[in-house]
């Protein structure tokens, strides 16, 4: 095998655009992480500090997955709804969002 061989990258100019989309979509898939279960504790610590967050103002960096992949977002809480198990906040950033709370792995104060 030859080291300076460029794998699927020598074959791409020769591919319709669909089979390059197709390849790319593979690829991505294989970075595609799988979202963790918490356990009692930890979701505990997290809701504390959501409540904590919440009642006192204060803004915080949610770490969550967001379907693909983990993010980490900064925000400001505006109301946690326990029924819907989701939170109200606003992002400094994107704006508005509603995030749910099992998609929420980490928390920390800034």
């Amino acid at each position: 095998m030859d080291l300076n061989d460029r794998g699927t990258k020598k074959w791409t100019s020769l591919m319709i655009p669909e089979h390059v989309d197709m390849i790319k979509k593979v690829w991505r898939e294989d970075e595609r992480e799988e979202k963790r279960i918490l356990d009692e504790l930890q979701v505990e610590e997290i809701t504390f500090a959501l409540q904590r967050a919440h009642g006192d103002g204060l803004p915080v960096e949610i770490k969550h997955h967001n379907g693909f992949n983990y993010s980490r977002i900064k925000v400001k809480i505006h109301e946690l709804d326990p029924q819907t198990k989701k939170i109200r906040c606003v992002d400094f950033n994107k704006g508005h969002l509603i995030i749910k709370f099992d998609d929420i792995f980490d928390v920390k104060f800034y």
